[in-house]
């Protein structure tokens, strides 16, 4: 006696549908990765461990991943808030700030990266008025983090759009009617809910940092030790012909990347818990 009926589904079967997300998976993503750590293994361990903690290399770490988290947190509180008003409110010209969240996932790089070096610049349209104040921002760090903003305010804020759009006023009116002022109410009933998807929306937001390259190298200045991203240390190894450098200091890349990922993943298990 069968247990389960045969169901006639437009899609095949749970065997061949596994087999080709693997084998797709596999093509796309694992062999990659794999060729990339086996081209590392050419390196003895000493010789992998001068190539990455280089004092250059360190620097560009310390730029590219400082950076990221700087924006990605900037994102956050930014994020959440342009979230919020296209959600709970209605104004002229909504939709076209809406369609504008979208904007840098539609931009090429390099022209979001010549855009910010231009109107930054200190005969730019806004850096003429920030540098006699003191602050300069297109090559310097200060525009790589607004680059990184920048290409990550979007992940945020589509991230965080869809659960602010399923939360019902209603919960928000039964908190007031108990006694609980606006904070109570944004601490204590709307927080835990965004708190997954403004967690997502970080690590969205940070790995869309990290790799970035087109639209920083524009505005960073790339000067050695003060402006320069780990990227561009890839792209000058490969560019040298050292092959095996940019392949292990690419690992360290990887392999940062996936412990930050793992933490943010772990965070948001305890956020839905908590927030149930």
């Amino acid at each position: 006696m069968k247990l389960f009926k045969p169901q006639n589904n437009v899609l095949p079967g749970f065997g061949p549908t596994l087999g080709f997300t693997l084998f797709y998976l596999s093509l796309i993503v694992l062999i990659p990765l794999s060729a990339l750590i086996f081209r590392t293994a050419g390196l003895t361990w000493g010789e992998f461990i001068s190539t990455v903690t280089a004092p250059r290399v360190m620097a560009s770490y310390r730029v590219t991943f400082g950076s990221a988290i700087i924006a990605a947190l900037i994102n956050v509180v930014f994020g959440v808030l342009v979230a919020w008003v296209l959600v709970r409110y209605r104004f002229f010209g909504r939709r076209i700030v809406d369609a504008l969240v979208d904007l840098p996932f539609a931009l090429p790089t390099a022209v979001t990266g010549i855009t910010l070096a231009t109107i930054y610049s200190s005969n730019g349209w806004v850096g003429r008025f920030l540098e006699p104040l003191g602050i300069k921002i297109a090559f310097t760090p200060l525009g790589i983090i607004l680059a990184m903003t920048f290409i990550g305010l979007p992940f945020v804020v589509r991230t965080v759009q869809p659960v602010i759009e399923e939360i019902e006023v209603e919960l928000e009116e039964a908190a007031t009617c108990l006694g609980a002022n606006r904070w109570q109410t944004l601490q204590l009933v709307i927080f835990p809910m965004l708190l997954p998807s403004i967690l997502t929306g970080f690590a969205l937001s940070f790995a869309r940092g990290v790799g970035e390259y087109g639209s920083i190298i524009f505005i960073a200045g790339n000067m050695p030790m003060i402006s320069e991203i780990t990227p561009l240390m890839i792209i000058t190894k490969l560019e040298q012909f050292d092959y095996q450098g940019a392949t292990a200091i690419a690992c360290v890349m990887l392999l940062s990347s996936f412990l930050i990922l793992l933490v943010v993943n772990l965070l948001q298990r305890w956020s839905r818990r908590y927030a149930e």
